[in-house]
């Protein structure tokens, strides 16, 4: 006869058991993660491989260019004098289409399978991330195929961020939860990197090529999450995490006089049950304007709204500066600016970490917020005047930029979609995401497309510019922070009165 496992040991296996399915949650939709911001970056490092000065360069044999045109080796129509702003148009092809798309898109995350969103959002940018580098190999050199692709592209790649988002929300609780997100969201810059480094292999010679690589990459992950996303704990016998919701009523039913003992134990049995049995009865999901009226969802997504403005503006613009000003190659231009996303991972598990520390999400972005401006500012003035200072201020500038960036939309976006105010309602944290994201993704596609208006201006006016928006970003979380403040002063107060009610005791 089959003796039964002590409870020590039973704990310990289900415990593994869990770990072992939410460590495999990360790592799966990390992957998916990466591979959405792999195919963004390979246009930042191409620019400056479809308008260069071709002076140097040999001009082949039977080419019907003037001997002195300096044009003669650009991608038409990016051949032209005017070519920042027809970049910058096709970045904001691709930003603009992102931008309106996610607000959409968490609707329908919240409504359709994680998992049949996640993998047709991924074949499709796949397929689009490889139609741009596809017009290297037909010759196509009309604007409009380019800029149209580029706004398919964005419209699909809007099914990534809330549907992981979500996942990972659905897995993990709010313990630590800063830390196992900041850690996490790297995802966004190992993407970035990626991207840049295989698209350097080829942007000298094939340049198509560094399209048609990270989109091939794309879509084989989007096999891979069709065949083994799991998107709710209960869907493999896991136990569920706990919300703030959840806590909060538990909190309020041990506090409330008129149940006793009997009746809370009953009630929190039968609501265990309730997650544990039941878990296909799933709340409804939040309206739009309903998660609007979330306590922070405004003044959060209003400041991503300039944080992301500047990293991406960094994103998209960071090789071309390096190879303006610098000079170097279109390779090493791409391969340093790396040096940036670097950074940014150390700086969203470093935000991660303090935030969770100090239980302070608002003054933790604040602080890297007014850190990043003179950053910015002396990276423009001295990060160029050796290789050495530019590998420390790029690396600096990407954790203080970044930093907050990806608090706000991974722990941020995940604490205010299971707000104790929506009762355990975890249904609300796509469209949650979705708005914070898509606020942010409005700044995402203005700071490339001020850029490209700016720069022939000079690039000083460019980093003004960044600035500026840096120190707005601060501003809207001002009301955030001072509440924040009130609470550890409320804490301290209370901490201190039960220091003396107990010495007093004694």
């Amino acid at each position: 006869m089959r003796s039964s496992l002590a409870p020590g040991v039973w704990f310990l296996r289900a415990f593994s058991r869990d770990s072992w399915y939410r460590g495999f949650i990360l790592l799966i939709t990390f992957l998916i993660y990466t591979c959405y911001h792999m195919s963004r970056k390979p246009i930042s490092v191409v620019k400056s491989r479809l308008h260069h000065n071709c002076s140097e360069m040999i001009q082949p044999i039977g080419d019907t260019h003037r001997l002195n045109d300096t044009t003669w080796c650009n991608w038409a129509p990016f051949d032209q004098s005017n070519y920042k702003e027809l970049l910058g148009a096709v970045d904001n092809a691709f930003l603009v289409a992102y931008a309106i798309g996610m607000f959409i898109s968490g609707i329908f995350g919240e409504r359709l399978p994680l998992r049949y969103y996640l993998t047709a959002g991924m074949l499709l940018s796949g397929l689009f991330t490889s139609l741009f580098g596809l017009g290297y190999f037909w010759n196509i050199h009309a604007l409009w195929y380019f800029v149209l692709i580029q706004i398919c592209n964005g419209l699909v790649q809007t099914t990534g961020w809330p549907s992981v988002v979500t996942c990972v929300g659905n897995w993990f609780g709010k313990g630590k939860r800063g830390l196992i997100m900041g850690i996490w969201n790297s995802h966004t810059s190992v993407g970035n990197i990626l991207g840049s480094l295989i698209a350097g292999v080829w942007v000298d010679e094939q340049w198509g090529l560094s399209f048609v690589v990270p989109g091939i990459i794309t879509a084989v992950m989007g096999l891979v999450t069709f065949f083994f996303l799991i998107e709710y704990p209960e869907d493999v016998d896991c136990s569920p995490p706990q919300h703030h919701g959840e806590l909060e009523e538990n909190v309020d039913n041990a506090e409330d006089p008129g149940n006793g003992p009997h009746s809370n134990r009953e009630n929190g049995l039968e609501s265990a049950v309730t997650l544990s049995k039941e878990p296909s009865a799933q709340p409804a999901a939040i309206s739009f304007f309903g998660a609007l009226w979330i306590p922070g969802v405004v003044e959060f997504s209003l400041c991503l709204l300039f944080a992301k403005l500047v990293s991406y503006t960094f994103l998209y613009w960071l090789p071309l500066y390096i190879f303006n000003v610098v000079h170097f190659t279109a390779k090493e231009s791409g391969d340093l600016s790396t040096l940036f996303d670097v950074g940014g991972i150390a700086g969203g598990i470093l935000a991660g970490l303090i935030s969770d520390y100090t239980n302070g999400r608002a003054t933790t972005c604040c602080v890297m917020l007014i850190l990043a401006a003179p950053t910015m500012f002396l990276y423009n003035y001295v990060g160029q005047s050796g290789i050495s200072i530019s590998i420390v201020m790029l690396l600096t500038c990407g954790a203080l930029v970044n930093g907050p960036y990806a608090l706000i939309t991974t722990a941020v976006s995940a604490d205010l979609g299971t707000h104790k105010s929506l009762k355990g309602n975890a249904k609300a944290l796509s469209t949650v995401t979705a708005i914070i994201d898509g606020t942010g993704s409005i700044g995402a596609a203005l700071g490339p497309l001020l850029a490209g208006l700016i720069s022939p201006t000079g690039w000083n006016n460019v980093f003004y510019m960044l600035i500026t928006a840096d120190i707005l970003a601060c501003l809207f979380l001002c009301r955030l922070v001072y509440k924040e403040i009130l609470g550890w002063r409320s804490s301290l107060s209370r901490d201190r009165g039960s220091s003396v009610a107990l010495t007093h005791a004694r």
